[in-house]
Order: structure tokens, then C-alpha cells, then sequence
């Protein structure tokens, strides 16, 4: 599972071995990544644009040391240990992206514990396959989306602490928007997101997932799950405060994209098992202006 656009499953993983090279910097990184993501920096100005592409990749390699097919789980582990370690101070040999993520940590007062969030959060998909309760499920999203949207709100800047709350549940929009996307993806990964107490209320098992069985008792799960993450997205532009609404621009094409991705998969009845969901270039980048000019006008969505 990837995570929501920062950096699951919307981009190419990038090689580990160049990622650790001390020699590899943010903006190459992002470069390789090919997401999404970075078409929402047009946005911002050439400083914030420099230290989001850091956070940005930051977040791009320990989700690919999670989600590398070449490492044991023990190696896994050990390498997101390292970087929970650089974090906090540096170490020989380390990556030119360690030293600037601790810039970066410096210069927006952002502590350790921020950033541990969501190498907690790729983490738990080492170890946890299934998640019995929405509310076990939300602790991994939060981990994985909000917690990166916290820590980017601090880089966009903004002047009412409401838009903590915005990042929480946009982030929670999104990455409940990849679960539903990436039902078949994930589950040929071996990993259901979809919660537990879900499927038995709607009496699809996961023997009728492994047989990829396309039915009411499926779509009937499935409009639950995009109610859900609608509701997100409508609590975000609730709480998303009328001053910050420029400076939340990036967050908000983020948003823009993954709600007309969602209603894209709820109109063609989640056929989620016969093909992947993604937005044209020209879609995205119709958003992208959209969104610019709401922004400048400071225009509510």
C-alpha cells in the first residue's frame, strides 16, 4: 500500500541503493519519483518549494524502504531505525537528505516525533496485514497521510491552528481514496486495508476477494468506504479556514484531484478489479489551474 500521494503508490518506487548515496539530494529524488505530488508545488514560492521537495523525499525513501521487494524485514527494519537515529543527530556516511531534513526540522521548529509518525506508520506494513476495526485502520492512515500533512501544513505556513484539523482529515480523505483504488493491488500484495468488521457487514469475505468476486455484497462495501472517505473531504473544507486558503493551495489541487479521482471510481461502479484509476495529465492539470485561481481569489471550493 502507498501512501496518499506524498508518497504511496502514485509514483514509481525509487532505487534504495541511489537513494542512500550521500551524493543523492531531495530534488533528484522527487524528480525520479514521477508523482503526482510534485505538480501541486507550482504553488508555492522557490524557498518553500525547495523545503517541501526535502520533506517530500524524505517521506518518498523511507516508504520505499518499507515497501522494497529486495530487503529482508529484518533489513528493513534496521535502515528505518537509521533514519529514526538521523533524525535526531548525524551519522558517518549518511545521505546528503539526512542533513537537510534536520535543517528542515530546525527551520520549521518540527521535532523528532513528527517525522517518527510516519516512519512508525510504513512500518506497521511489515508486520500487519489486516486490520480488524476502522479505528485500527485509521491509526495507519493517520501514520501515513495525516501525519505528513501535519508536518507540510508547517512548511506551507498558515496563521489559524484550524488547519491542523484540515490536515488531519484531508489526510485521512486521501488515503482512504488509495485503499479504495488500491483494493486489488494490495490484496495481490498479500494486505487488506479494507476493515475486517466491514466485510462482515457486508458479507463479502476474503475468499471472495481473492476470487476477485465483482458483486452487490462488493459494491455495497464499497460505496460504504467512499462515504467515508467523503466525509473526510467534507470535513476538511469545513475546517479549512478562509485566511490559509492560499497558503494551503498545494494541499488543496491534492485535494481537488483524489475527490474527482473517488467520484471517477464511484461512477464507473468500482471495477477496481479490471483496471487501474488515475486522471489524464490534461485532467490534472485543468485541476491544477482551477485550483491556482480559486486560491489567488481566495474563493471557497
Amino acid at each position: 500500500m502507498k501512501q496518499a500521494e506524498f508518497t504511496r503508490r502514485n509514483g514509481s518506487n525509487i532505487d534504495q541503493a541511489d537513494c542512500e548515496k550521500a551524493n543523492v539530494n531531495a530534488a533528484t529524488i522527487t524528480r525520479l519519483s514521477k508523482s503526482n505530488l510534485a505538480l501541486a508545488f507550482v504553488s508555492l514560492g522557490r524557498e518553500r518549494k525547495r523545503d517541501i521537495t526535502i520533506f517530500y523525499a524524505f517521506c518518498r525513501v523511507v516508504d520505499d524502504i518499507a515497501d522494497s521487494a529486495e530487503l529482508s524485514v529484518i533489513e528493513k527494519r534496521v535502515r528505518l531505525a537509521n533514519w529514526r537515529h538521523m533524525l535526531r543527530t548525524g551519522a558517518q556516511d549518511e545521505p546528503l537528505l539526512a542533513r537537510d531534513v534536520r535543517q528542515l526540522m530546525q527551520k520549521y521548529s518540527l521535532s523528532p516525533n513528527m517525522l517518527e509518525e510516519i516512519i512508525a506508520g510504513v512500518e506497521m506494513d511489515l508486520s500487519i496485514a489486516r486490520y480488524p476495526t476502522f479505528q485500527e485502520l485509521r491509526v495507519y492512515c493517520y501514520r501515513v497521510a495525516s501525519a505528513v500533512g501535519l508536518v507540510s501544513i508547517e512548511i506551507f505556513g498558515y496563521r489559524n491552528r484550524r488547519c491542523r484539523e484540515y490536515a488531519v482529515d484531508l489526510g485521512l480523505a486521501l488515503q482512504m481514496t488509495n485503499i479504495i483504488r488500491d483494493v486489488s493491488k494490495d490484496h495481490q500484495a498479500g494486505r487488506i486495508y479494507l476493515p475486517q468488521e466491514d466485510l462482515a457487514r457486508f458479507h463479502y469475505s476474503e475468499s471472495d476477494l481473492s476470487k476477485r468476486q465483482y458483486n452487490e455484497q462488493f459494491l455495497q462495501l464499497m460505496r460504504f468506504q467512499a462515504s467515508r472517505a467523503r466525509e473526510f473531504f467534507s470535513r476538511a473544507v469545513a475546517e479549512l479556514p478562509p485566511e490559509d486558503r492560499r497558503a494551503m493551495a498545494p494541499a488543496e489541487i491534492m485535494a481537488s484531484i483524489y475527490r474527482a479521482l473517488l467520484r471517477r471510481i464511484e461512477l464507473d461502479k468500482f471495477r477496481v478489479f479490471e483496471k487501474e484509476y488515475r486522471l489524464s495529465k490534461p485532467e490534472k492539470a485543468g485541476r491544477i489551474t482551477a485550483q491556482l485561481f480559486k486560491s489567488f481569489l481566495n474563493w471557497p471550493r
